[in-house]
């Protein structure tokens, strides 16, 4: 059987590499990792510790950035010089893993080329997940706990920090709610993809018959706004509660009423931090995230027939976007792209490249679809 075509096969990686580094904006990337840079070695940096950590988290999540983009470029180079050595040496052992290697890197690639897909107005903005355990009772409550790890896990797995904001336990196990921020550009373009109701069917491990269960939890992804942003809140409209943190089994996390939840009286908006250690802090981080799901409501209100960023999400049967079947089989499947994955495990570990890319070009492929 014929070989590839090495030629126009990286012919063709080294044209969409090419295209790739210009939306990236590749020079830009560099200028602001030099200006970050500078600011990383300002020696009063840490006297305002909210601001060295974000600067130093974009730092990283730039920096991690342009080296996949300069390293995938390198890769490309070495096959290139892979292929003619083994056509010069009439090695065909070396072409045959110059082949490997070659299926290797057009799979990162295209999963590169999705980041192109990417858009939208707020799509190059940080991502505010929130997760909330829906219908099924116990085992929904442990499903949102697992679904917060496995995109903890993913987070991880790219070098990308994680902020969280707030942590509601369960009575028996598991997560009530929980909000957190991913720090790396275009992670809301990317999980927003993730938005709706995820749907688990195992054998319950809370169930002493050893009984099936199905249930639900709903993910919203929100952008994280920057101070450009104009979102407003006059005092009047905001109620401040004040409460003790909460830890597993209704343990105290604190010794003070330090947790902040704060409401916004209009929509109805209910958000709490509780992780910081100080009532002031707390609130500041709780109207971060209030502010970026009021900006979501915004732009659903101006996009209702797109059901907006937010959505209406109620995490129950009838509209769930992906299903985690454990029991009588095992199989992870989006309902909308029909991506699929037979090892669930390795998807809670984080294992999420596939479902995002599959649901990006969805995405994708809707928009020209409805302005058509």
């Amino acid at each position: 059987m014929a070989g590839p075509d090495f030629d126009a096969e990286i012919k063709q990686l080294q044209a969409t590499m090419h295209t790739i580094e210009q939306v990236l904006d590749v020079d830009a990337m560099r200028v602001e990792i030099a200006d970050l840079s500078e600011q990383v070695a300002a020696p009063d940096l840490w006297d305002d510790v909210e601001s060295a950590t974000r600067i130093t988290g974009r730092l990283s999540a730039l920096q991690g950035e342009l080296d996949r983009v300069m390293a995938l470029g390198g890769r490309i180079e070495d096959l290139e010089i892979m292929v003619e050595l083994g056509r010069d040496e009439g090695d065909e052992g070396a072409l045959a893993d110059a082949e490997v290697e070659l299926e290797k890197v057009k799979k990162v690639v295209e999963g590169l080329e999705v980041r192109t897909l990417l858009n939208g107005e707020y799509d190059a903005r940080e991502a505010l997940v929130s997760i909330r355990a829906g219908a099924g009772g116990v085992d929904a409550a442990d499903f949102a706990e697992t679904l917060m790890r496995m995109y903890v896990r993913w987070a991880e797995q790219h070098g990308y920090p994680v902020e969280v904001y707030e942590t509601s336990y369960a009575e028996e196990a598991g997560l009530k709610s929980a909000t957190f921020a991913i720090h790396a550009p275009y992670t809301y373009g990317t999980l927003s993809v993730e938005a709706g109701t995820h749907r688990l069917v195992r054998i319950s491990p809370f169930d002493n018959q050893g009984r099936r269960q199905t249930s639900f939890a709903a993910v919203e992804v929100v952008p994280v706004l920057e101070q450009t942003d104009e979102i407003d809140i006059p005092d009047e409209e905001i109620r401040v509660d004040v409460y003790r943190s909460g830890g597993p089994g209704g343990q105290s996390v604190n010794t003070t009423d330090s947790a902040v939840r704060l409401t916004h009286i209009p929509t109805g908006t209910v958000v709490s931090c509780q992780n910081e250690k100080s009532q002031l802090q707390n609130k500041a981080s709780a109207m971060v995230v209030l502010k970026a799901k009021l900006l979501a409501l915004k732009k659903a209100e101006e996009k209702a027939h797109l059901d907006g960023l937010r959505g209406d999400v109620q995490a129950s049967w009838g509209d769930q976007m992906r299903n985690y079947v454990l029991n009588p089989y095992q199989i992870v499947k989006d309902l909308r792209t029909g991506y699929e994955q037979g090892n669930p495990q390795a998807v809670f570990d984080g294992d999420l490249d596939g479902f995002l890319e599959a649901g990006i070009r969805w995405r994708r492929g809707a928009e020209k679809a409805e302005s058509n």
